[in-house]
């Protein structure tokens, strides 16, 4: 049987499965990760961090009006290619 891993190790699916509660546990703290085959597949965090993470911040319109590029008189031109056949 497989010590649990510490919290800066990864959970193997077996694992994360005997333990959810302390998965759920020590993610509330770091994010765990979960392998399958070996490869990292899924990463655990806490709620809070999710919502952190995940929230918006500001518009769009607000995010292009604080681009260091505003301003920068970039010169750009349109390709006027024809238009692909969808079809292909």
């Amino acid at each position: 049987m497989q010590p649990p891993p510490q919290a800066d190790e990864s959970w193997t699916v077996a694992s994360a499965k005997a333990k959810l509660s302390e998965v759920i546990e020590r993610a509330q703290s770091t994010p765990q990760t979960i392998t399958r085959n070996g490869k990292p597949s899924v990463v655990v965090v806490s709620a809070e961090e999710w919502q952190r993470k995940t929230t918006r911040k500001g518009t769009l319109a607000e995010f292009l009006m604080q681009s260091p590029l505003r301003g920068a008189d970039l010169d750009l031109e349109r390709q006027r290619d024809e238009p692909r056949d969808p079809a292909l």
